[in-house]
């Protein structure tokens, strides 16, 4: 009977310490968001960040493990982990289980990501904030009042994420070959029919397979939102250029990388990417033919803005606060804008920099002849909402992919 009530004792006591922590867990959320900025610094040193991020693209990898890691650990002395993810969604699911056991401490503090899986991510209360407010640079460099840093994919950020970078949609294609790229969507359809086996993009999941489709539908019937008599005439769209695109559409590339070896091996003539300076970065790396150019469609090209969050149960916020700052500050800002180290649109505001900042960017666009930029910008358009998103995936797996 001791032993009985000895053991009772040792459960209740257990459970009794593991309540305190998990109490004592949200104090310490609280007052990170209460505290002042160096009371914060302070509690990052010597953090072991990880963050948790899409792996699939080589100049992203390299800034982040040859550049901003190093200065993160010279700078702030935090250790930074990046780990690589193939699809967000199995990021998000993770946190999902991590919530169902009230797992207090998780092994993810920062999360890349935008769209359709912040919004899942904000519905299911897996991100931790208010936190944007917080960050000094944050405050000073971004334009917080801006539609495409307030909403994301037409979602409300609300100050759980922060801007790390701003995308174009755009077609990349082999100008010693293609003369003339099309202008829009219908002289995009009738070079399709005219260079069969030529073109095609990645089947979704796919980041970038899912914006083309997305674009489409917005290039054809000139809407954001989505109706049900015009996705039967997407489908129907989709379907007519189906055999004439690579291998008769009885196959897709299931990558954008995929997508871009065929286009370097020239068994296609055009490929695709969300980032303008995509093909430049190719280029460089001799991945690409040096003829390699890119264009746009009249009737607009998507854009967005990608974003960084902190997951609820970050077991290194303060750590995860000094990392996002540290990405918006403008040396690291610049140094990403540069295409030969990425090649990622500003999330700060060029009218809030400095003289001297202002003028290494214009040196960038310079020396690296990036003023077409300023020219495609014209044709932007902001991105579907997120809501509509698994709605375009679903609709194509079924009627197009399966047919």
């Amino acid at each position: 009977m001791k032993k009985i009530i000895s053991m009772l004792l040792v459960i209740m006591i257990s459970l009794s310490v593991l309540s305190g922590c998990s109490n004592q867990d949200k104090n310490e959320s609280s007052n990170l968001l209460e505290m002042k900025w160096e009371n914060v610094s302070k509690v990052a040193n010597g953090q072991t960040v990880n963050i948790y991020m899409w792996g699939g693209d080589q100049s992203v990898n390299k800034y982040m493990d040859n550049w901003v890691k190093p200065l993160i650990k010279e700078e702030l002395n935090i250790n930074l982990n990046r780990v690589p993810i193939n699809d967000p969604k199995d990021m998000l699911n993770k946190l999902i289980t991590e919530k169902e056991v009230e797992k207090a401490n998780g092994s993810i503090d920062i999360i890349w990501m935008n769209g359709e899986n912040f919004k899942l991510a904000k519905e299911n209360e897996l991100l931790w904030g208010p936190f944007a407010d917080k960050l000094p640079n944050y405050n000073q460099y971004v334009d917080k009042k801006a539609d495409d840093i307030k909403y994301d994919f037409g979602e409300d950020t609300m100050g759980m994420e922060v801007p790390f970078g701003k995308s174009q949609f755009v077609f990349i294609y082999d100008s010693s070959i293609i003369k003339n790229p099309p202008k829009d969507i219908n002289e995009l359809t009738d070079w399709i029919k005219q260079n069969p086996g030529k073109f095609t993009y990645p089947s979704v999941p796919d980041f970038t397979g899912s914006a083309f489709i997305r674009q489409t539908y917005m290039n054809l019937f000139k809407k954001d939102y989505i109706e049900d008599k015009e996705l039967s005439s997407m489908w129907d769209y989709m379907n007519d250029i189906k055999p004439y695109l690579w291998r008769k559409g009885e196959t897709y590339p299931e990558s954008s990388a995929k997508l871009d070896m065929l286009y370097s091996n020239s068994e296609i003539l055009m490929s695709m990417s969300y980032n303008p300076l995509h093909a430049f970065n190719k280029i460089q790396n001799g991945e690409f033919k040096e003829s390699t150019d890119v264009f746009v469609l009249n009737d607009g090209t998507l854009s967005n803005t990608h974003y960084l969050s902190i997951p609820f149960n970050a077991a290194n916020k303060a750590g995860a606060m000094a990392v996002i700052d540290f990405l918006l500050s403008p040396k690291s800002q610049i140094y990403k804008l540069n295409p030969s180290n990425w090649g990622d649109g500003l999330a700060i505001s060029y009218d809030k920099l400095s003289d001297e900042d202002k003028l290494k960017i214009d040196e960038i666009y310079k020396e690296n002849k990036l003023e077409f930029l300023n020219e495609i910008n014209k044709y932007k358009i902001p991105e579907m909402k997120a809501k509509y998103i698994d709605q375009i995936e679903k609709g194509w797996s079924e009627n197009v992919s399966k047919k």
